[in-house]
């Protein structure tokens, strides 16, 4: 089966360029349409009410190094910059919502495995599946030592 339209979702991480190299090559090889996708989690999201200040303007600049990034491999890997998404919310509820805005017949992504925790309490890469309407296809990427 060849795929059509892949979305590749990455966190700009140290693996992101890897996973999104390894996604390039095979939409290319699939003569595929590629789109690039970034989510970031509102600090409000991730710490809750234990922020009592003002993140305004380091939500601002977080955002803003993460369209950089997203354009910087887009343009390495010669992706359209209309193929970049940079969205706001939970990774696990984002990725399969801009993939059937797109309508990605393939989301790729890039899993660390399961160890401690996270057999308990599922991972990303489990809500994506759960929730996509497509195939997913999830790249192991090493665990950060």
């Amino acid at each position: 089966m060849a795929y059509k339209r892949l979305l590749v979702a990455i966190d700009l991480g140290v693996a992101s360029d890897k996973i999104a190299i390894k996604a390039a090559t095979m939409a290319r090889t699939q003569q595929a349409e590629i789109h690039i996708l970034h989510i970031v989690e509102p600090l409000s999201l991730t710490y809750g009410a234990d922020l009592h200040v003002d993140t305004s303007s380091l939500q601002e600049e977080i955002n803003e190094q993460a369209e950089i990034h997203l354009q910087d491999l887009a343009t390495q890997l010669s992706i359209p910059s209309q193929h970049c998404h940079l969205a706001s919310g939970r990774p696990e509820k984002e990725i399969p919502s801009v993939a059937r805005r797109i309508a990605a017949d393939l989301i790729v992504l890039g899993s660390h495995g399961r160890w401690g925790l996270e057999l308990l309490l599922g991972t990303t890469t489990d809500g994506v599946v759960s929730a996509a309407e497509c195939d997913v296809l999830a790249i192991r990427v090493e665990r950060d030592k």
